[in-house]
């Protein structure tokens, strides 16, 4: 079981009442992966929320043909923040239609420590109090917000200078 007080450095659990943090806290796992460990695959089905308490991993998309992918496609690099100390999540296409991983995850540093926690509890835990799903529903808007920015400025850098240039 992973402790409360690791709990509460993930993002989306920021502000969350501890003691309806406690009816998660159960069915939250601690795993530690290795460097280029395989979280999982794009295209497998969501149904877990992860967290990235140390270390990084990267999201990034498979290549056509069975070709082995590498940081070089990385889309995201999803790591802890040690200023903030929050934990950053990844994996939220759990909550989003169709459900399936829109990206593989690999790890990309020796003792990365992750927690997982499946939807279904997440949700049977909103059920039970919904003010911790509004609350971390709210935080879940702002990371999913913040990655859109994020991904809009890696297009800008990469393609802004060609449409300069054409113009």
């Amino acid at each position: 079981m992973v402790r409360m007080y690791r709990l509460k450095k993930i993002i989306v659990f920021q502000g969350v009442d501890e003691d309806q943090l406690s009816v998660l806290q159960p069915y939250c796992e601690e795993l530690e992966f290795h460097d280029q460990d395989k979280l999982f695959t794009e295209g497998d089905p969501a149904e877990h929320l992860w967290a990235v308490l140390e270390g990084a991993v990267d999201l990034r998309f498979e290549l056509p043909r069975k070709r082995p992918t590498s940081n070089a496609h990385s889309l995201s690099l999803v790591k802890t923040d040690r200023i903030k100390q929050e934990a950053k999540i990844f994996g939220w296409s759990c909550f989003v239609p169709p459900y399936k991983m829109q990206l593989s995850a690999y790890c990309v540093a020796n003792g990365t420590n992750i927690v997982r926690v499946a939807k279904k509890y997440l949700i049977r835990g909103f059920e039970r109090y919904p003010q911790m799903g509004y609350v971390f529903l709210t935080n879940l808007i702002t990371v999913v917000g913040y990655r859109f920015h994020q991904f809009q400025d890696e297009v800008k850098m990469s393609i802004g200078p060609s449409i300069l240039a054409s113009w």
